[in-house]
């Protein structure tokens, strides 16, 4: 086990002393996703968002930010002092594509240094269902399907690095300024109670806003240039 631990270290010191960066005579795109760190899940591969670039020349490069969210939730409610029992089912479903630009400076061999703007939007739905409650607790033969939508919409500045550790493959940082807003687009609910349906519709309750500096939860990229 300790010589194969050795093998593997040589391996990868080797690979990464002859890494060099790309040019984009023959590598004009990239594809890349992003591994988060938290203290309470540890490290997790996070797939669902995916970058796509392409590469003008070797310092323009166009992108294109795919990110896709789902969540689901069960809460069981219980009768006061009896025996009843009912859930509450969530749900919520999401998406949000980024449009960008970057300018990559001279760097070094296997340094990319960059700065990037570009514009986000994207939606979102969220359902629930009540069997035996009103939403909050236990009510007996209450059943309801709720639905709401809403989108987003966000612009971001910032600045980032790509250290390529193999012949292609980088790993890389960013970090920004970034507006977003989030608009409610309303909803709709139908609730039976004592045997009688009742349709509700509501309006949106209008958007809210906010400005932030980060640098993606503690995340770092990873990549593959073709």
């Amino acid at each position: 086990m300790k010589k194969l631990a050795i093998m593997l270290g040589a391996v990868l010191m080797t690979g990464s002393l002859m890494a060099q960066k790309p040019s984009s005579d023959d590598s004009n795109y990239s594809l890349e996703g992003m591994i988060n760190y938290d203290n309470t899940n540890g490290v997790s591969w996070n797939a669902p968002n995916l970058r796509a670039r392409y590469f003008v020349n070797d310092n323009i490069a166009a992108r294109v930010t795919l990110g896709m969210s789902s969540s689901s939730e069960t809460m069981n409610v219980y009768e006061a002092g009896g025996n009843g029992t009912g859930t509450i089912d969530m749900g919520s479903m999401g998406w949000s594509l980024g449009l960008g630009a970057e300018y990559h400076l001279s760097g070094t061999d296997k340094l990319s240094p960059f700065f990037a703007a570009g514009i986000s939007f994207g939606g979102m739905s969220m359902t629930e269902d009540w069997e035996n409650s009103d939403g909050a607790d236990y009510m007996a033969d209450m059943t309801a399907a709720v639905k709401s939508s809403g989108s987003t919409l966000g612009f971001g500045i910032g600045a980032g690095v790509d250290y390529y550790v193999f012949d292609n493959i980088y790993i890389g940082l960013e970090m920004g300024l970034g507006w977003n807003s989030y608009t409610d687009g309303g909803g709709s609910a139908s609730i039976t109670a004592g045997g009688t349906t009742t349709d509700v519709t509501t309006e949106s309750s209008g958007s809210m806003s906010s400005l932030s500096l980060g640098g993606g939860n503690l995340g770092f990229r990873i990549g593959w240039r073709f």
